[in-house]
């Protein structure tokens, strides 16, 4: 099949432009172009099926872009989502009119503000847009707060958690969006503990709570704080979770562990606290998927520790906080493992799931109350 004559003049003029990108609306048959004088279209009429002439305007596309009409296929299986497009024919590839090529795009490692924007025309859809976002290229660029102030409008209409607490996540990070931005979403969060979940990898130490200081902060600061600025791990990371911020984290993170709605939410809020807790983390993986074997492991590594080693040397001043310690060491070790074997076992979600995970979950909020002085909950 062959393009009509109409057609062919038409998209060759096109192809000799300064040409961007391109996409085809299938639907109503019209190929739009980004070109660098703005925007251009040209309405398709087919001499046959739609989707072999599409094919064969694609082909075009192909021996103008790449040098061979079956160039495209070939060079398609060559890519993959994990970002291998060579940076040099990334801006090539936006101009096939091809949905995988903006992909490969989107994924690539040598994307910038520029191709983001390119690819944004080309494809604007909430996976690319976080994609785009997790670049610091393209986070930091002009296209950043485009990005970002499409998936602010477009989280009402997510229904899966993870999309839900990773476009929460991209979106806070710095000066994309604006502060009664940032209010509106934590104030969702009220109604939606998923998105706690964003503010807790985004931006665990500030949060927007009034928590207070643990009772013991100012005590554990004066016994600490030399240790600290010596370089001692733990005994930095026992001030932090003692601190307003500290407290503020370790309250949410209670939020969430007491009503995960579902697997995703379940495995982020333990990652969380791995990731908040990770400079403390031991050298060796955790004792194995059983949270009384890591309890046990955490009480006797206070116990025995040397003086000489960061945990000892906490111990030694300030012995009082022995419990907080203990309870530092059992959460940073929670983790995937401990949940899954229940959830090989089981798909079910929200109450029925909660009940299932109450023999890991309710040590994990034992510890986490351990950390939690007796101010109560923060005013949000």
């Amino acid at each position: 099949m062959e393009l009509s004559d109409e057609d062919n003049l038409r998209l060759n003029v096109l192809l000799s432009q300064d040409l961007h990108a391109v996409r085809i609306d299938e639907g109503d048959m019209t190929l739009h172009a980004l070109t660098g004088r703005g925007e251009a279209k040209v309405s398709l009429n087919p001499t046959g099926r739609h989707e072999q002439y599409l094919r064969r305007v694609r082909e075009l596309l192909s021996t103008h872009v790449l040098g061979s009409p079956g160039g495209y296929p070939i060079y398609l299986r060559r890519w993959t989502r994990m970002g291998q497009a060579r940076d040099e024919s990334l801006a090539r590839l936006l101009m096939l009119g091809e949905p995988e090529a903006v992909v490969a795009v989107v994924h690539a490692a040598g994307l910038t503000d520029e191709l983001a924007r390119r690819a944004w025309w080309a494809m604007p859809t909430a996976d690319n847009a976080r994609r785009m976002l997790q670049r610091s290229e393209v986070a930091g660029g002009a296209m950043g707060p485009v990005l970002a102030e499409f998936l602010l409008d477009y989280l009402p209409f997510e229904t899966e958690s993870g999309p839900i607490m990773e476009s929460v996540r991209l979106m806070l990070q710095p000066g994309l969006i604006d502060e009664p931005a940032r209010e509106s979403l934590w104030a969702k969060a009220r109604r939606k503990n998923v998105y706690y979940v964003g503010f807790l990898f985004a931006v665990p130490d500030e949060l927007p709570t009034n928590a207070p200081a643990h009772p013991g902060a100012r005590a554990a600061d004066t016994a600490l704080a030399a240790l600290a600025e010596q370089g001692n791990a733990c005994a930095a990371q026992l001030r932090r979770l003692l601190s307003p911020a500290g407290q503020g984290f370790l309250v949410t993170a209670e939020e969430v562990l007491r009503k995960p709605n579902d697997q995703d939410v379940a495995l982020a809020i333990l990652e969380v606290l791995g990731g908040y807790l990770a400079p403390v983390a031991p050298a060796a993986p955790p004792p194995g998927p059983d949270i009384e074997a890591i309890v046990a492991e955490a009480a006797a590594r206070v116990a025995d520790a040397a003086p000489e080693t960061d945990l000892g040397a906490v111990r030694q001043a300030a012995p009082e906080l022995s419990a907080e310690l203990e309870a530092m060491l059992v959460l940073v070790a929670v983790g995937e493992p401990l949940v899954a074997p229940i959830f090989a076992r089981t798909d079910a979600i929200g109450t029925v799931m909660r009940r299932r995970l109450e023999p890991v979950f309710g040590p994990v909020l034992e510890r986490v109350a351990s950390l939690r002085g007796s101010g109560g909950r923060p005013r949000s």
